[in-house]
This record gives structure tokens, sequence and C-alpha cells, in this order.
């Protein structure tokens, strides 16, 4: 495993003045059942899922994760190999691959069974990434949560922090201590990413805008909130922007989320709005700007939620 990092960032790209992106979370793999019955199996979870969309999109990544030395982790080795991401810790720090019986309905949309195993190795802080982010059970569930939000309070001078919510309450559960949780990564980030099935479950005595206020409040210069179908909205203290969904046929929802928050730091980091020096200008982007960092999501995740399984699109692809 070592040696897979070592080769990938022979192969990184060179991001702005040199660096990169730092992805913190989780790698498992998906055992999709189909509505027919039969199964097949991906590499993926949501931090994986974000590390290669940023890969496929050109863009230089280390992904700090953990998978065990077994015959799942190689899949998932090789799925980052593959895509170019760059390994930022020694992932084998857990016994067993984690895995997600991930159900696909009639329409779609998928449903989810886990198999966690979830710690983080040491992370050293050099060199400083351009931009960290974290999310979903990567964030939240012990022991490895207390070392992502340690992580990211150390980094967060030096680069710009996103953290997309992604809630599983079928493994966290949604009580207080799982939203003391979430909130306290939400503090620490510059934009927090949502949807509105993660606002319901976790505070079901909000409607969407109150909810998108309580986030605000903790401190992040903006809240996207991602509706499915029916499109998203990046809301700051001054202003809100809502674009649509694009149409599409969609053979299921895995990794689209995935995709989208993936898309909103390429599209940010396109713009030169990431970084620590950038956080001024990250807080007062034009509406204009956000419009098109919400449509360039939206295309991204219209295209993975066209094929099966967590497979994000290549820049040539949008």
């Amino acid at each position: 495993m070592e040696a897979a990092a070592g080769q990938t960032a022979q192969t990184a790209q060179t991001g702005q003045d040199g660096r990169d992106v730092l992805v913190v979370g989780e790698s498992l793999v998906d055992v999709v059942r189909g509505p027919d019955g039969t199964t097949r199996e991906h590499a993926g979870g949501s931090a994986a899922n974000v590390a290669v969309a940023l890969a496929r999109l050109g863009r230089p990544v280390r992904f700090a994760t953990a998978y065990a030395e077994d015959e799942r982790g190689a899949l998932v080795a090789r799925h980052l190999a593959a895509a170019g991401v760059e390994l930022a810790t020694d992932p084998a720090v857990v016994a067993r691959t984690s895995t997600a019986l991930a159900t696909i309905g009639t329409g779609g949309a998928a449903t989810y069974e886990f198999d966690l195993s979830w710690e983080l190795g040491p992370v050293t802080d050099e060199p400083a990434p351009l931009h960290v982010h974290t999310c979903s059970l990567g964030a939240v569930v012990a022991p490895g949560a207390e070392d992502v939000a340690a992580l990211l309070r150390r980094l967060r001078d030096r680069a710009t922090v996103t953290y997309d919510v992604n809630a599983r309450p079928a493994v966290t559960g949604t009580g207080a201590d799982v939203v003391a949780r979430v909130e306290r990564v939400a503090a620490l980030a510059d934009l927090v990413k949502a949807s509105d099935e993660d606002l319901a479950a976790l505070w079901p005595d909000l409607d969407e805008a109150s909810a998108v206020a309580h986030l605000l409040a903790l401190g992040p210069a903006a809240v996207v909130v991602t509706r499915g179908a029916e499109g998203a909205a990046w809301t700051t203290g001054r202003c809100s922007v809502e674009v649509a969904s694009l149409p599409v046929e969609v053979a299921d929802t895995i990794g689209a989320g995935d995709t989208f928050g993936a898309a909103l730091v390429d599209a940010l980091w396109e713009r030169g709005l990431l970084g620590a020096d950038r956080r001024e200008e990250l807080a007062g982007v034009a509406e204009d700007v956000v419009a098109e960092v919400l449509e360039h999501a939206a295309r991204a995740a219209a295209v993975t939620v066209s094929r099966p399984g967590a497979d994000p699109p290549y820049r040539h692809e949008l």
C-alpha cells in the first residue's frame, strides 16, 4: 500500500501554488443489490468517491483513509490508484475493509446497510494542502472522528475546509451526540453541504430555512442544500442562489451527492476561491459565480446518476 501511494504521487498534477486537496474519510466496498436480486461489488465510500471524482477532474488529491489488507481492500486500492489518488497515510489501520450493502429500488434510489470499521492513521501537516474536504461517516464515527476534527483544527489556518454532512442514520442514529459531532465539524468548515434529507433527519423540529440558518450560525460562510431532482441552493447570510437539476435517466443514485460535492470544490478551485488566504473572497463570492459553481456540480452529478455505481465523470465528459 505504501508503494501504491508513492507511485501515484509521481503522477499527481501540480495544483494552485503546487498544493493539493486533502480528502479525509472512509473507504469501503459497495455491495450493490439490484431490483432483480443480482449483486455486484464496487469500490466506494463517500470520501473515496470525492477523492476519485476530484482526481478524474484533473485535480491533485491526497487521501487519508482506512481499509484492510484483504481482498476488498485490494479492490479499493486499485480503484484509487487507477484514478491517480495519492494516499496521505497508511490505510492499513483496520482489521477488515468496510462494506455497504446498497439495495437499488425500481426508481434507482439506493438504501444502505453498513458494516463499518473506521480509524485514521497519522496524517502529517506537510505539505500543507490548499483545501481539506471531509464528509459523512468519517467525520462522526468514533474513534476516527476525533482524529478528523483534530486534523481540521490543525490545518484550518492554512487551508479552506468543506464538509458534506451526508448523514447515515442507520449507522450513527440521530441523537444529540451525533448532532453535536456534526455541528463540531460544521463549525470548522467554510462551506457545509447537506441534503434536504440530512437536515430533516438531524434537525427534525426545524424547517429547511431554519436548519440552514442554524448551520450558518455555527460559522461556515455558506451552506449548500441538495434536493435531488428538485435542484440545489447555496445560502449565505446575505443571499440565496438556486439551480435546477438536469433531467437524466437514472441508473442509480450511488455517489451522486459525493460527485456534487467534489465538483463544488473543483469549480471553486477553478475560480481561485480555495486556500486560507482566499477565505474572505469565498465568503463574499458573487451570485452569478455561485450559480456557475452549482451548475457545474449539477452537471457532474447528472453523469454519475446516469450510470451504475459510484462512477463520477472525467473532465472531458462535462
